[in-house]
């Protein structure tokens, strides 16, 4: 009698513990489980930490881990015995060498299968490798430098996995060690979730994760006493990698029944005798399509299980598809185990697999999570997928009372957007909130800040740093809510396209992701040519009026997102590092020089749209040459792009980052006066400020001014892997040009 009011009150117990009706989940629950697991790296055997992430989500109920690291929890008992699975890894990358120069090399795990361009979207992308102590540190990965490119014959191809690098500012292989990176250390992108319009999210890995969302949430709502017979959720590892997880799960259970939640995958079947060619299948849905079931090369689903699911999902007025995916266990160096004779893979679809901007519509995963608790607990979730919030406007610098670091100066400016072509506003009211309360700075016309010093006639010199960022313009909106843009300063295709954006309208940020060319997952596969190839946007809307809902129109401008990463060895990393470098050393120079600069006329210009021709420095030398004011002397302030990487050609650009400053004698637009070049170096040694010079790519300000009798001294500092969103400069550098900087604006 005492056993049996035991199991009563116990079931009572759970009843109550569980029994809260589903429909009162906040609306976000899902998004946030989502988040949660999608920006956690889990590369094929290093899924440890995305294990915990899950485990500590689902504290109400115990779980077990087994060898190859596949968390599993059991409900209830007897049969049928119910297995529901999701992967957790997603490709990515392990250390397979330490060169001596300090850079990592790698290998992809998995180590074969088709990824299409994955390789390449890694490329100058910011990315987190785990240290000994299970910290994840930054690091970039080198790229080629536009400004580097001409005249190249046969630059090393990105896609090349013997071209990929990994840059963590280290200047040695023991100071990758002593930073707790080894060989084996896994490898992945930086990554964040955002949520675009019409309920879409996008992120690296994505795919990869929402089946794990679903199954945590549905695990942290459930009802056991309502659950029949034996429920078994496993996360399990290594699907990539020949599904080594699944197979250890199902040996081990011995399911009856099999319900495989993940994405759906490409595969190659056998050569048509007829053609003599392998033939590649893969999905074809596009998110929206709701629950996908998937189905053989013949079109069938595989048996009653997906049938079953099928009409309940139909009563319930769950959306349904069918599409090709590739087999759950694919043949490797041993035999499969059997499925059980009940199973079924579902999934959601995606746009771009297995690519940085990997995109979902969030009303598909509730769907599935929907399906899922219907057929086992008796009745679905209706949760609903909030409307995307949009994100807000970066905040404004704090002006300082006693001068900044050059490098507090230039993470405020990093931090700052600010495209070319009219749209650098909210990086020049940062350099203005960034000097000293006496300074007062004019805008002119051409939207340029000035700040000038003094009346003398002579000598008059002109120092000049850029505010503008490469990036897009809404151009059009098509009839689909896709949005065309114009590109605003050339880059690589490939840095750029198949990853997330941020779009900037007049109420706050939209973020985005930027659609790869049609064909981009075929063989013979081409990026567009040319410097200034224009993009395509998706943001979540399906026409026009979804698109003006979300606050964007024509003019907006789009660019990534970006963050200042301190790397080792007082290296950073940071999108627009050109020219915000050359910014933050103006900005540190005016608290150098102070507010008197006796017997000197000096002005400095933080310049717009130079990256579209120099247009705001043309527009200051054609006001002041006119004036009969153009300065002797200009010194523009700018990248010099440097070879110091192992992808690049050593024969010209070669400053290596830490030695200092570089006196830019030569490039595509300026060749300085030796004796002038001699004169900085000179200027330099007697400062003690470190100073290289040599040849560059690329055009500079400062050139704008040479018509109008000017002599332009170029200045710059060594920067890797140009025009890129994981640029790599040393914080060194950055001291010595802002004293340089300030040097001559008191002695030239």
């Amino acid at each position: 009698m005492l056993r049996r009011s035991l199991v009563f009150f116990s079931v009572l117990f759970w009843y109550f513990l569980f029994s809260l009706p589903l429909t009162a989940q906040t609306d976000s629950s899902l998004v946030s489980e989502l988040r949660t697991l999608v920006e956690t790296p889990a590369v094929p055997g290093y899924e440890y930490g995305l294990a915990q992430k899950i485990i500590a989500a689902v504290p109400k109920l115990r779980s077990q881990t087994d060898n190859l690291g596949d968390v599993i929890f059991t409900v209830g008992s007897g049969s049928p015995h119910r297995l529901l699975a999701a992967p957790m890894d997603e490709p990515g990358y392990v250390v397979s060498d330490i060169t001596s120069e300090g850079y990592l090399r790698l290998q992809r795990l998995p180590q074969g299968g088709a990824l299409p361009l994955f390789n390449e979207l890694y490329s100058a992308q910011p990315v987190k490798v785990e240290t000994r102590s299970a910290k994840w540190i930054d690091g970039s990965v080198a790229a080629l430098s536009i400004h580097l490119a001409s005249g190249r014959r046969n630059p090393p191809d990105p896609d090349d996995i013997d071209n990929m690098y990994i840059d963590l500012g280290a200047q040695n292989a023991a100071q990758v060690h002593a930073a707790g990176v080894d060989l084996l250390s896994p490898m992945a992108i930086e990554r964040k979730l955002y949520e675009l319009g019409g309920g879409h999210l996008t992120s690296a890995a994505i795919g990869d994760r929402f089946g794990d969302a679903a199954l945590v949430d549905f695990l942290r709502h459930l009802n056991p006493v309502k659950i029949h017979g034996t429920l078994t959720v496993a996360f399990v590892a290594q699907q990539w990698t020949g599904s080594r997880g699944l197979e250890r799960v199902l040996n081990s259970v011995k399911p009856e029944e099999l319900i495989y939640v993940g994405r759906f995958t490409r595969s190659f079947v056998p050569p048509r005798a007829a053609q003599g060619q392998a033939e590649s299948h893969k999905p074809a849905r596009q998110p929206g399509s709701g629950v996908l079931f998937a189905e053989e090369s013949n079109g069938a689903t595989s048996n009653d299980l997906a049938t079953e699911l099928q009409q309940l999902a139909q009563k319930d007025q769950i959306g349904t598809a069918t599409d090709f995916s590739g087999p759950l266990l694919p043949r490797g160096y041993a035999a499969p185990p059997p499925l059980p004779a009940r199973n079924v893979h579902i999934g959601i679809a995606t746009a771009w697999p297995s690519t940085p901007a990997e995109t979902i519509d969030g009303h598909d995963l509730a769907q599935l999570e929907s399906l899922l608790t219907a057929y086992l607990q008796g009745e679905p979730t209706h949760e609903q997928i909030a409307a995307a919030p949009m994100l807000p406007k970066p905040a404004l610098v704090a002006r300082p009372t006693t001068p900044p670091t050059p490098e507090a100066a230039l993470k405020a400016l990093i931090e700052s957007y600010g495209v070319s072509g009219g749209h650098e506003g909210p990086t020049r009211e940062t350099v203005a909130r960034l000097l000293p309360g006496w300074a007062k700075p004019q805008t002119d016309s051409a939207g340029n800040l000035i700040l000038h010093w003094g009346n003398a006639e002579k000598p008059r010199v002109l120092v000049v740093a850029h505010m503008d960022e490469i990036g897009y313009e809404v151009h059009a909106i098509r009839p689909d809510g896709t949005i065309e843009l114009v590109n605003k300063g050339g880059g690589t295709s490939a840095f750029f396209m198949g990853h997330p954006v941020f779009v900037h309208t007049a109420d706050g940020i939209r973020p985005g992701a930027l659609e790869l060319p049609e064909g981009w997952d075929e063989p013979n596969f081409r990026w567009p040519r040319g410097f200034l190839a224009p993009a395509l946007l998706d943001v979540g809307a399906h026409n026009p009026d979804e698109v003006a809902q979300l606050g964007i129109k024509t003019g907006d401008w789009v660019t990534i997102p970006k963050t200042y990463r301190n790397l080792l060895n007082r290296r950073a990393s940071a999108r627009s590092l050109d020219d915000r470098v050359g910014c933050a050393a103006l900005v540190s120079a005016v608290w150098q020089l102070g507010q008197s600069v006796p017997n000197r006329d000096v002005t400095f210009v933080w310049s717009t749209s130079e990256e579209l021709g120099l247009l705001g420095a043309a527009e200051v030398a054609k006001r002041l040459g006119e004036q009969g004011h153009a300065p002797q002397f200009v010194f523009a302030v700018d990248t010099f792009v440097s070879s110091d990487s192992p992808l690049e050609s050593h024969r010209f650009g070669d400053a290596t980052l830490g030695d200092g400053f570089v006196v830019r004698a030569v490039d595509n637009s300026n060749v300085v006066p030796l004796p002038d070049v001699e004169k900085v170096v000179a200027m330099s040694h007697r400062d003690r400020i470190p100073v290289q010079y040599g040849v560059t790519g690329g055009g500079n300000d400062g050139s704008a001014f040479l018509r109008y009798g000017s002599t332009d001294v170029a200045l710059g500092w060594p920067l890797r892997y140009s025009h890129s969103p994981a640029e790599v400069i040393d914080t060194r550098d950055l001291d010595a040009l802002s004293k340089i900087i300030a040097a001559v604006a008191r002695g030239w």
